[in-house]
């Protein structure tokens, strides 16, 4: 998996996700949001476009990120997931928790 930050003018950081995140490559995306919570960005914005599958590890590791996220005063939002990331958000109950945006550029526009 490959993980690109970069900061949007309106004051938030998008993670976009490129590959599969399960159980090999969540470590990755726990590191990038640790890294970027430290640096002081804790409004972040995972753009799934790009994200091939998700499974049960994906899905843990996004929401300890929201934990970590909020803790520190902000928020984490999701964009873009493609219907198997969809289906795992559903089977899980998870969408309540994650209101998919339709582009990380838009995640944060309402606030």
């Amino acid at each position: 998996m490959e993980i690109t930050a970069h900061d949007a003018d309106a004051g938030f950081t998008i993670l976009r996700l490129v590959g599969r995140l399960n159980m090999v490559t969540a470590r990755q995306l726990r590191s990038s949001v640790a890294e970027a919570v430290a640096e002081g960005r804790s409004r972040l914005v995972v753009d799934l476009a790009q994200t091939e599958s998700m499974d049960s590890s994906g899905l843990g590791v996004l929401i300890n990120s929201l934990k970590v996220a909020r803790q520190a005063g902000g928020d984490l939002r999701i964009a873009a997931p493609n219907e198997q990331v969809k289906l795992v958000l559903q089977l899980t109950n998870m969408e309540r928790l994650f209101h998919a945006h339709p582009s990380a550029e838009v995640a944060y526009q309402n606030d």
